[in-house]
């Protein structure tokens, strides 16, 4: 996978730990334009209209064909495949055989044995090296994000419309009444004279649809839904916005991958050394393991089906009857952050800058989250939803501070200070926090799998 190897680097730093905090490996980036307009009207379009989302570029996809293509998904996937047929997705959940995650990705069952694995790279990685060590009779085809892309454009495009007006706007581009879609089901539409692939989705939980189809269609797709769009008050959303969209749905976009295990050494040799990115956060410890999240910490139990033998089964087996960490939204207190944005302007050393609206300044991104002076969890994203006028982040935390209302405390910034290029010379604070429900927003939590 590369030059030298994920396993020869961490030798070097020294361990896993020293490796990624130090990493210079750039925070993951939304290769579209930033802002069409301003961010805080972008993030507003999908609850008040409809917001245009370009998913064309940022994820890796693994076409996954083949006699063993459906064994190898199940055998390293939590998810059940019973019923999975073409036309339907699913978010798919790999973890190592502690029952650790790896990672998660969206799985299009596109065409009867042919599979499109879509996502950050961590999770095609894993099932490439899988396919290769484990001599699945499978053919891979792969194709990067358009940062890491050696050259040329993506094979598909992918356009998101999500928001209230999203049906009336496709009812119109396709001139027939919307059929009826399941969630993460599939249909096909006709745009502009193109067949079009549409997976009901959205991604900041709200109605919509993604639509998908080959890169060369692409722009006459994309003019079709902009002049339709704006009799239904469309908005192009840039990367600003866009990046902010999983604070509001509760999806957690990125967590330490569990890899780092004696068991796994011949996969980090596989593994390029600048296959992972950057580790930020308040969270010091020198054990990568105490980075590491299970299915349930981050809301997937369900998601886990015991109907088929996966590595990992038996340890979430047990995981499953015992108590765990709960997936909550904290909403930070406006008081300590606007603190930290004063002490930009203060004598002394700052606190640690806050990117808006995506405050996240490495690929994974960790605090410390206290209640009483004890750890109490990790918080795993943060940044600012236009909507709610709040500034949130995701977490996970212990069942036992996990109720709605409950006070605690997030570490924000790094000590001793990383160096990273991302970070600069800056104080640790502590930021209040209140415990929320994850989705944060009420109607989201009420209708994201069945509007």
């Amino acid at each position: 996978m590369g030059a030298q190897s994920l396993e020869t680097a961490i030798q070097r730093a020294g361990s896993p730990v020293e490796l990624l905090r130090h990493s210079t490996v750039r925070p993951h980036t939304f290769p579209v334009k930033p802002e069409f307009t301003n961010w805080r009207s972008e993030q507003r379009a999908w609850r008040t209209s409809c917001a245009l989302l370009d998913q064309s570029h940022h994820m890796t996809d693994l076409y996954l064909s083949g006699p063993d293509a459906p064994r190898l998904l199940s055998d390293f996937g939590v998810n059940t495949f019973a019923n999975f047929t073409p036309g339907k997705a699913k978010q798919y959940v790999a973890v190592n055989a502690d029952g650790h995650i790896i990672g998660d990705a969206i799985l299009f069952h596109l065409e009867d044995g042919l599979f499109d694995l879509v996502g950050h790279p961590t999770v095609p990685n894993w099932l490439q090296y899988n396919a290769e060590a484990g001599g699945y009779d499978v053919t891979i085809e792969r194709d990067e994000n358009s940062a890491d892309r050696p050259s040329g454009p993506p094979t598909v495009y992918r356009y998101e419309l999500q928001g209230p007006t999203a049906k009336p706007l496709v009812e119109r581009l396709t001139g027939r009444p919307l059929p009826a879609v399941k969630f993460f089901h599939m249909t096909e539409f006709t745009i502009a004279g193109h067949r079009v692939r549409a997976l009901r989705h959205g991604m900041a939980g709200r109605p919509g649809f993604e639509l998908f189809g080959p890169w060369h269609e692409g722009d006459d797709v994309l003019a079709a839904i902009l002049e339709a769009g704006e009799e239904f008050g469309l908005v192009r959303a840039g990367a600003k916005a866009y990046s902010t969209a999983n604070l509001e749905s509760g999806w957690v976009p990125t967590a330490v991958p569990a890899i780092f295990g004696p068991e796994l050494t011949a996969y980090r040799q596989w593994l390029g050394a600048d296959a992972l990115g950057s580790l930020g956060g308040s969270m010091n410890s020198p054990e990568i393991s105490d980075y590491y999240v299970t299915p349930y910490d981050l809301g997937y139990g369900h998601t886990v089906k015991f109907d088929h033998d996966f590595l990992g089964r038996e340890a979430l087996e047990r995981m499953a009857a015992g108590s765990r960490r709960a997936k909550v939204t904290l909403v930070w207190n406006p008081d300590d952050v606007a603190a930290v944005f004063r002490s930009l302007a203060e004598p002394g050393v700052p606190a640690k800058y806050i990117e808006l609206p995506k405050s996240r300044y490495a690929f994974f991104h960790v605090d410390t989250v206290l209640r009483g002076g004890a750890a109490v969890g990790l918080s795993l994203d943060v940044g600012y939803i236009a909507n709610e006028q709040a500034f949130v982040s995701l977490a996970t935390v212990d069942a036992a501070v996990a109720e709605p209302g409950t006070d605690v405390t997030v570490l924000w910034g790094e000590e001793p200070n990383s160096t990273k290029p991302g970070v600069e010379r800056h104080r640790q604070v502590e930021i209040r926090a209140t415990v929320a429900p994850a989705p944060y927003v009420q109607e989201v939590r009420q209708s994201y799998r069945t509007s």
